[in-house]
Order: C-alpha cells, then sequence, then structure tokens
C-alpha cells in the first residue's frame, strides 16, 4: 500500500536519557512504570500500536488481501518509530520497531496468520468475514501489544446490525477483557481472572479458546512468568500468581463458538522467537544464515520470516533450527470450520490510580445485538470505576511530598 494510505498522528515528544538497553536487562534498574520516562515509553509504544491498529481496521474491507494488511500494519509500525527518539543516548540510538508482527486471522482462524509473498495462496477478504487483527510495538524494549476483531461489511449506506452468534462471540469477548482487566488489582490472583472469563463465556453460550495466555511484561520481555490462563484445562495448569503495582500485561482474550480446542493448521508457520537459552553449530548455510540475521535483528521478540532480506534462505534455513530448537514457533491455529472466534488483546499497566488499559480499540456495541445476559455479580463489577478518586491536596511538607512520589500514575 502506498505511503499515502499511512494514517497520522500526533505523537508526544520524548525526552533522553534511557539506560543502555543491554545494561539494562542485565541488571533491570530503573525498568518499571513507577519511572516516568518507563511509562512514556510504554505510552508512546501504545499510541503507535493503536494506530497501526486503526489503519488495519480502515483497510479490511472486501477484496483486501490478507498479506497486503500484514505489510500494512508492519510499515505503520516501522515509519512511526522511525520518526521518534531520534537522537542517540550514550553514543547509540534507543531501539525500538515491531514487537509482534502483524497477524491477520479470518473467520475460524485463531491466531498467527502472517502470510509470505511467497505463499501460492493469498485469500482476499469477503463480507461477512470475522477478521482477527493482531499488532505489537516496541520502544527501549517496552512492549505494547494490541488485537481487535471486526467482521467485513458490504459497501451501504448504512451498517447492518450484528446478531447472532457472531454477535454473542464478540460481545463476550470484549466483556470479558472488561472484566479481566478490572481484576488486575494488586492482591488479586491470576486464577480470579479465570474464573471471572469462564463465567462470561458461560453467559454467552461461547468457549474461551484453550491453550491462550496472558503474560506479564517487561524490557524486552513479551511472554513474562506470570501467565493468567484464559481458560482453565487439565492439560495445561499454571502456577498462582498475585498481582503487584506497576506491573504490565497483555491481556489476551480469544472466544468461539466451537468448542474452544484449536487444531494447528496446514498453513505454513511464518512466526518465531529466539530461544535466548540455546545454542548449536548448526550444518546447513541457509540455517546459518537465518540464525545469524534473528541474533542481530531479532533476538529477543517474534519475528515473521517476511522481515527476513532473503525469504527463500529463511524458509529453508528454519527447519533446522526448530529442529535444535533455537527457536519457539508460534503456530496458525484453526477451530472447526464454520465456527466463530473472536480475538481482544490490551496492554495493562496496573497503577496506583488502578488497572489502565494503554493499548486496543474500543467495540461499537450500537452495531451489536445480543440478548444475552450476565449475572449480578459481573455486571456489579463491570459497574465499578477502573479508577480510584484523586484524594485533595493536602499541604506541602516534605513528607507529603515523598508519599505523593510512591503513588502518582505516570
Amino acid at each position: 500500500m502506498a505511503d499515502a494510505d499511512l494514517p497520522t498522528v500526533e505523537l508526544e515528544p520524548v525526552g533522553d536519557g534511557q539506560p543502555e538497553p543491554e545494561a539494562a536487562m542485565r541488571d533491570g534498574r530503573d525498568s518499571d512504570i513507577s519511572h516516568s520516562d518507563v511509562c512514556t515509553k510504554y505510552r508512546e509504544a501504545a499510541k503507535i500500536a493503536n494506530l497501526a491498529l486503526e489503519g488495519l481496521v480502515a483497510q479490511a474491507k472486501p477484496g483486501v488481501k490478507v498479506i497486503d494488511l500484514c505489510k500494512f500494519g508492519d510499515k505503520v509500525i516501522s515509519q512511526k518509530c522511525a520518526s521518534i527518539y531520534q537522537k542517540k543516548v550514550k553514543g547509540k540510538f534507543v531501539e525500538k520497531g515491531i514487537a509482534f508482527p502483524t497477524c491477520v486471522s479470518v473467520n475460524e482462524c485463531v491466531c498467527h496468520n502472517s502470510p509470505l509473498e511467497s505463499d501460492a495462496e493469498q485469500p482476499k477478504l469477503a463480507p461477512g468475514d470475522m477478521v482477527k487483527l493482531d499488532v505489537g510495538c516496541y520502544v527501549d524494549g517496552y512492549i505494547a501489544v494490541a488485537a481487535h476483531t471486526v467482521v467485513i461489511e458490504e459497501s451501504l449506506p448504512e451498517a447492518p446490525l450484528l446478531m447472532g452468534q457472531q454477535a454473542d462471540v464478540l460481545q463476550a469477548a470484549y466483556i470479558a477483557s472488561e472484566v479481566a482487566t478490572k481484576l488486575l488489582l494488586p492482591g488479586n490472583t491470576n486464577s480470579q481472572v479465570t474464573e471471572a472469563i469462564a463465567k462470561v463465556a458461560h453467559a454467552f453460550g461461547v468457549h474461551p479458546i484453550s491453550g491462550v495466555l496472558s503474560h506479564q511484561m517487561k524490557r524486552y520481555v513479551i511472554d513474562g512468568n506470570k501467565v493468567i490462563l484464559l481458560r482453565a484445562d487439565v492439560e495445561q495448569q499454571v502456577e498462582n500468581q498475585t498481582f503487584a503495582l506497576n506491573e504490565v500485561y497483555s491481556l489476551d482474550i480469544a472466544m468461539s463458538t466451537g468448542d474452544g480446542k484449536p487444531r494447528e493448521a496446514m498453513s505454513r508457520t511464518t512466526v518465531f522467537k529466539r530461544a535466548v537459552d540455546k545454542n548449536y553449530r548448526l550444518k546447513m548455510r541457509a540455517s546459518r544464515y537465518l540464525f545469524n540475521e534473528v541474533n542481530s535483528k531479532f533476538p529477543a521478540l517474534p519475528f515473521s520470516l517476511r522481515a527476513v532480506e532473503d525469504e527463500r534462505q529463511a524458509r529453508m534455513g528454519v527447519v533446522e533450527c526448530l529442529k535444535h530448537e533455537l527457536l519457539h514457533a508460534y503456530p496458525v491455529l484453526h477451530e472447526r470450520p464454520g465456527d466463530h472466534v473472536a480475538h481482544f488483546k490490551f496492554t495493562v499497566l496496573i497503577l496506583p490510580s488502578g488497572p489502565t488499559r494503554i493499548t486496543g480499540l474500543p467495540l461499537t456495541a450500537n452495531s451489536i445485538s445480543s440478548n444475552k445476559v450476565l449475572d449480578p455479580e459481573l455486571s456489579a463489577l463491570l459497574a465499578m470505576p477502573s479508577k480510584k478518586k484523586k484524594k485533595k491536596k493536602k499541604k506541602y511538607t516534605r513528607n507529603t511530598a515523598e508519599a505523593a512520589d510512591s503513588e502518582t500514575d505516570c
């Protein structure tokens, strides 16, 4: 797509003086959102991720190729990242770019669909398609991710009202994300969130997608050790964890009208991440080429083979890299044909004033009609304000100033 198609946004200016990425990764200093410059970088990454998502929603129309949408989303993020933090800090440029390659997953396809130029089939969107759009951006290692679901409509003067199973699964996934956000409070646990999501799904007659995880995120870490299960399963269990102030989470919600147990598709896996704890002396020239590209350009965060300069070499080399566990794969997952799948993802900061979403788009509820009703407990939780009311200012003293510093939002 041409440059003229790129949406525009006013980005706030940001300051210099950031720590060097390598040093900060080693000792973790000044890397949580209690530091204003860290929070600023999260918010700058979030603005760019939201901008890409808005652009993708606008571009998602009948006849548009999935690969063109993927390329468009990546292009927006790359171009906007190039326009900020242009000065060197301690002799180095601040790293920024794509934290998760743009994925466009259609209908029963759940996630991770990011096709290559060389793929024989290049499907186009059609009216009625349910399309999941997934993006990620980072600034100085601080990551913001987002996903949104749209239903492709024909060009009509007035958008038709969405009803039936598509409406139910959309509402369920979005309301579950709102409930989960409300529960991201210091002292609450990941199991509380999983249980609440199950109640929302039951109310709408849909199923959470098995295997979907929400992760704590840290600098250059998109999948931290603190995890929230979307669906409690015997096959997959996680340790009970308690949320804490100044943590950052990728809240990942996916619902299906099917059984919620996706299968790996025949589609080629194209999204991978370096397994930083593994090493091996590769034999094939193509494998060594790909591994060198990964180590130099994508050492910590997910990437698409489409981003590698020599795609043919990358496709050949990825097999040996996977065989020796040098890369983690993000396989394309599918429900059964005819199932409807909705996916929303938000980046949430746990701030003193309450959990705050910095990415994601609102659901246009006025164009969706569902007759499902939540139970009183969930309705009460949704009605609760997300933010604490600001206290009246007290007379300034040294003690009150120090207390205020510890409770100030970024």
